[in-house]
């Protein structure tokens, strides 16, 4: 993909007392481990350092983007519910696995797995009572994305999340309809968990240096929703696409980021070495260009049908690697 000109990273707006940085909030360079805390979308109400650019980037946002977000907003009302009686059994979680990841798809979603819930997969100070999480991917137009950083791709970026959304609302329905309880995830502002480490867990993909998940299929061009359950599912195993081959050479998103945000080298986050962007200079821009995006789109992996030969070539570099 070609970078569509850009704007420079200079703005019009900034903080008069500038606020905590979201780095040291996020945790880098922090040996111990913690859990990750809010810093900027927030959809719980408290009160963030970052608040006053997400509210202003709330209020610029084009009437495109808007729409999506309110109707995203009136969708999930649905998001939990009552059970219906009386329960389903289920003998045989296997089967039952296959058969929710059937409906996930005859839903419209382009990628479903499973994976029992973890404490590094919560925000600071929330619970999830729940004990499986089924996670959701749903493509973006990649003739819309095309148009990152521009409004045109934050219209597509903000309808994708709509329908992904939707699927997680009309799955969790269909679980709680077998007498079993399911809770909708599918607000892009941050909430209780975290989609991306479910995900990986959950097979979709891994993270790569623009600290987005990378999946074999889509790249990074897609966007992410979950239903919490208690219906007995068996989980998935995290998958090896060899990312992090490609990324550890790679170098597409760290020059094509208009405030050089993204690390070259993985960095100590919450005493875990990993890929990170620098939070202070992405926000800002995220902001100006009504949510970017040019990273996940630059990335090869995002480009049509070059995911799954991408996947063949690092495996058999990897393993001609091993073997001399």
């Amino acid at each position: 993909m070609k970078v569509q000109d850009p704007p420079p990273p200079t703005y019009a707006f900034d903080y008069k007392n500038p606020p905590r940085s979201g780095n040291e909030i996020n945790g880098l360079n922090q040996e111990e481990k913690t859990r990750a805390r809010h810093v900027f979308h927030n959809a719980t109400g408290e009160s963030l350092p970052w608040n006053a650019l997400d509210e202003f980037f709330s209020q610029i946002n084009v009437w495109g983007v808007v729409k999506h977000m309110l109707a995203n907003i009136w969708q999930l009302r649905r998001q939990d519910g009552p059970l219906r009686e009386p329960q389903i059994k289920v003998e045989d979680p296997v089967a039952m696995t296959a058969e929710i990841k059937a409906r996930a798809r005859d839903l419209g979603i382009g990628l479903v797995g499973v994976t029992a819930m973890f404490d590094e997969a919560l925000y600071e100070g929330y619970e999830v009572s729940h004990r499986y999480a089924i996670c959701l991917g749903l493509p973006m137009d990649r003739k819309e994305m095309l148009q990152a950083p521009h409004e045109r791709a934050a219209v597509e970026v903000m309808r994708a999340y709509k329908d992904v959304s939707r699927i997680a609302v009309e799955l969790s329905e269909q679980i709680r309809a077998m007498g079993w309880p399911a809770k909708a995830y599918g607000n892009p502002n941050s909430t209780d968990i975290l989609h991306i480490p479910l995900a990986v867990r959950a097979g979709l993909g891994e993270l790569g240096k623009h600290g987005s998940l990378i999946s074999r299929e889509y790249g990074s061009n897609f966007r992410l929703a979950t239903v919490v359950t208690d219906l007995p599912l068996v989980s998935n195993e995290p998958v090896d696409l060899a990312v992090d081959d490609l990324c550890k050479s790679c170098r597409r998103c760290v020059v094509d980021c208009p405030p050089g945000a993204i690390f070259n080298e993985k960095q100590l986050v919450r005493g875990e070495k990993k890929w990170y962007v620098d939070f202070d200079k992405c926000i800002p821009y995220f902001v100006k260009t009504y949510g970017c995006a040019i990273c996940i789109e630059v990335c090869p992996w995002s480009e049509p049908g070059r995911g799954p030969n991408l996947f063949k070539k690092l495996m058999a570099r990897r393993e001609k690697q091993h073997s001399e």
